[in-house]
């Protein structure tokens, strides 16, 4: 297998998926510290989508495996 190609579109947009992640993350943690429990949920679904957002580019650039990721 070859090594994965890494320049600076893909470092621009890992960052990009980096910072929504870390955004939908304050949001969920906002909720949190208001005690909005409703709203805690709908952000935390967001944060997670994120995650899988992000992985699934990584694996889509070689990067790392989802069914390892996964699993």
């Amino acid at each position: 297998m070859s090594e994965p190609f890494i320049d600076d579109h893909l470092l621009v947009r890992y960052r990009e998926l980096l910072d929504a992640e870390d955004q939908a993350f304050s949001e969920m943690e906002h909720d949190f510290e208001e005690g909005d429990a409703q709203r805690f949920a709908l952000d935390r679904e967001a944060w997670l989508a994120a995650i899988r957002h992000r992985v699934s580019f990584l694996d889509a650039c070689g990067l790392v495996r989802l069914d390892v990721v996964v699993s």
